[in-house]
């Protein structure tokens, strides 16, 4: 793996046949996105987190930091970074399989990375940031490359998301249930907001309520990934 970008590493003592690669929001790898690392490790799953802002996370840089660098975040080599990141799952740490997962930014990545790449095994993408009409330096296409995934996919999508409008989303869901193969699962919460997997929404009792119920049906997706 290149030298010139980091990532986080969660593995079991063991080693694990099955790799996870995590794709942050907004946060970086900062200690929510550690954590879901940690709880994968916990399960026997490696997983292998992206350094999305190289070095700048939640521990050390404001939200609003964080916010002004992603114009500076262009698709390309952003995705050629995943791509060496699986190539080291399914290399150098030994995974026979692994699936990526994915959070707001990281959730539209997600989805450009699987369509690209048909080694991946499985797909999390929580709330996705596909914007209408598309930031400059959103050079890819997300829902049409959506059509492209061959793997099955679990997307979350919150139906207050102010982001993410009602018409982007359902655009992006007949465009995964086009596919001739890979199954499509999705999870619908009603009042519930953009980002409301991060704890930092849970103050909103209609963000943690989803996300409790949401994560431990992502868990059992991921499992049935493993290798």
């Amino acid at each position: 793996m290149s030298a010139s970008f980091s990532a986080y590493l969660a593995r079991p003592d063991s080693g694990s046949a099955t790799g996870m690669l995590l794709l942050p929001m907004i946060t970086g790898i900062g200690a929510q996105v550690r954590a879901w690392a940690d709880e994968l490790a916990g399960r026997g799953i490696t997983a292998l987190t992206w350094d999305v802002f190289h070095g700048a996370s939640t521990d050390n840089t404001s939200r609003e930091d964080l916010g002004a660098k992603l114009g500076d975040l262009r698709d390309e080599p952003a995705l050629a970074e995943q791509t060496a990141l699986l190539d080291h799952l399914l290399g150098d740490l030994d995974c026979t399989s692994a699936g990526v997962m994915g959070w707001c930014l990281g959730g539209r990545f997600a989805l450009l990375l699987a369509a690209r790449d048909p080694r991946l095994s499985g797909v999390v993408a929580y709330h996705p940031t596909v914007r209408d009409p598309a930031p400059p330096n959103h050079e890819l296409d997300a829902v049409a490359s959506a059509a492209d995934i061959t793997a099955p996919v679990l997307v979350a999508y919150p139906e207050a998301d102010a982001v993410v409008s009602h018409e982007t989303f359902a655009r992006l869901q007949t465009a995964l249930q086009s596919r001739p193969r890979g199954a499509t699962f999705t999870q619908h919460f009603p009042g519930a907001e953009h980002g409301f997997s991060d704890s930092a929404r849970h103050g909103t009792e209609v963000n943690a309520d989803a996300f409790a119920l949401s994560w431990p049906q992502t868990l059992a997706f991921v499992d049935t990934l493993k290798g």
